[in-house]
């Protein structure tokens, strides 16, 4: 297998890392989440270089771009620390989302729509929503609560889970509800981005699908993989930053970088970031196969991923010392998105688990 990239992703490449540099730094990232995490404008900007209709098929104004070029992207917004919603809108809603009409204004970046799955007790189950859908008078209505909507006070719309009757047993739907339906309640998070609880109350709705568990599961799983892309380019530029700290920071009249058993340590954080690396190359290539053989690829991605992001941030952030949890010093922001990610679409147990029930589907996982 070519694990080479082309001419034209290393270009999509650059562009990102260019407007990364130049137009987002430490210094506007800090800036926003001091002011709330609201990120409009920064979304806006990625919009500006056509990234937000990446996922988006040409013929809705979208460059229908796979997903290798998503992880691509997702790299470099992770090693620049971006905290726009840019994989919630432009990649997991354009899986979801048919009308042509909405499809090219997220093409366009006009129209941010989110997926809305968590509920309160569900942790990451996903296949029996509280949310219930019934049928008023002609049209789809909802009710419910979803938690933690990413930028969901900025969202134009969402994508709801919701059961298409009061009882368990009934299907599970997926529809397009505007935010101006709904009640919502924005908040910060711990990684400088912001989320939003959302209240539906009879809230009216568009059916996207009515056998909607398939299609919110390969959602989920592109969710994954741009979670394990973002998370490597995170720690990438962590090392990074830990290296050149250790190279001038001196103890006892010598750098830190000159002390053996830092030094070991510092190969430890190497070897499971670039086990981090081909986990996520994993799992972007394993996006288009079979159901049960991508479930169970994108689940031991994210346990590694878990594993990979705990350990670096912990070890990055105790090399830097009481400095590096300071608000003031890029490691602790970098540490924080981390965690966040370690926990978004389910943390490492709950992988664990998934990967553990699905061991039997070993049908061309590593072919």
């Amino acid at each position: 297998m070519d694990f080479d990239f082309t001419d034209d992703q290393n270009a999509l490449r650059d562009a990102v890392a260019r407007w990364v540099e130049k137009d987002f730094t430490f210094a506007r990232r800090h800036a926003i989440a001091k002011q709330g995490g609201r990120t409009g404008e920064v979304y806006r900007e990625l919009a500006d270089l056509g990234l937000a209709g990446l996922a988006v098929a040409p013929e809705h104004g979208g460059m229908g771009f796979g997903t290798v070029e998503a992880m691509v992207v997702m790299e470099e917004l992770g090693r620049g620390l971006v905290n726009a919603p840019y994989a919630a809108s432009a990649l997991i809603a354009p899986s979801l989302v048919s009308d042509a009409g909405w499809l090219s204004r997220i093409a366009a970046g006009s129209a941010l729509v989110v997926l809305a799955h968590q509920e309160d007790g569900a942790r990451y189950r996903v296949d029996a929503p509280a949310a219930t859908a019934v049928q008023q008078g002609g049209e789809w209505v909802l009710t419910g609560r979803k938690r933690v909507v990413p930028a969901g006070d900025e969202a134009d719309a969402f994508i709801v889970p919701a059961r298409m009757a009061p009882h368990e047993a009934a299907p599970l739907g997926l529809f397009l509800v505007e935010r101006a339906r709904c009640e919502v309640r924005g908040y910060p998070t711990q990684d400088g981005a912001r989320a939003a609880d959302v209240a539906l109350s009879a809230a009216p709705a568009t059916l996207l699908g009515a056998e909607g568990l398939p299609a919110l599961e390969r959602a989920l799983d592109i969710g994954i993989a741009a979670a394990c892309a973002e998370g490597v380019g995170a720690m990438d530029r962590l090392v990074a930053i830990t290296v050149d700290y250790m190279n001038t920071r001196k103890q006892f009249g010598a750098t830190l970088a000159s002390f053996q058993a830092l030094r070991h340590r510092m190969a430890d954080v190497k070897m499971q970031l670039e086990l981090a690396r081909s986990m996520s190359y994993f799992a972007s290539l394993k996006l288009n196969d079979p159901p049960p053989q991508r479930r169970r690829a994108l689940s031991q991605a994210k346990v590694q991923l878990g594993q990979s992001m705990r350990y670096v941030g912990q070890q990055c952030i105790q090399l830097h010392g009481g400095i590096g949890v300071t608000d003031e010093v890029a490691a602790s922001h970098y540490f924080k998105r981390l965690t966040m990610l370690e926990l978004a679409f389910g943390d490492t147990l709950h992988h664990l688990g998934e990967v553990s029930t699905r061991m039997g589907d070993t049908a061309g996982v590593f072919a």
